[in-house]
């Protein structure tokens, strides 16, 4: 059965990209050769791939047109953080690398999260959870 999940993107300049994610944090996967033609990301403890495209050939792996990110949004990625601190810490990397915040961080009851744009307009929130604080019931 399936072992690994890769989420796929395009960009629009692969090489600011690359620059984009290595400043916020995300380590680039050793397993994958980062070239001009993509570059491969890993997220969390489990070493989610985020695969990085230039727009060409994420269509014509796709068979179809990139959606316009300044017109609509097609997923949301999001991403866990250990601690308020961290959500706050990523948000000011991605600001400092030219991201847009489009969800400043706040408390949600027992969630803490932002949102953030990156260079291509993908949508990401990075949230931290207290179970202590969650509901019961």
């Amino acid at each position: 059965m399936t072992k690994e999940l890769w989420i796929n993107l395009p960009v629009k300049d692969l090489g600011k990209s690359k620059a984009f994610f290595a400043d916020i944090g995300f380590p680039f996967n050793p397993k994958y050769p980062n070239h001009d033609e993509g570059a491969s990301l890993l997220i969390g403890e489990k070493n989610i791939v985020v695969m990085l495209f230039p727009e060409p050939a994420f269509k014509s792996f796709t068979r179809n047109e990139v959606t316009d990110t300044k017109q609509a949004t097609e997923v949301l990625l999001s991403i866990d953080a250990d601690s308020k601190e961290e959500v706050d810490e990523l948000i000011r990397k991605v600001e400092a690398a030219g991201g847009t915040i489009y969800s400043k961080p706040q408390a949600n009851g027992w969630m803490y999260g932002a949102g953030f744009a990156d260079l291509d307009g993908h949508r990401w929130n990075v949230l931290h959870m207290d179970p202590t604080l969650m509901p019961k019931g």
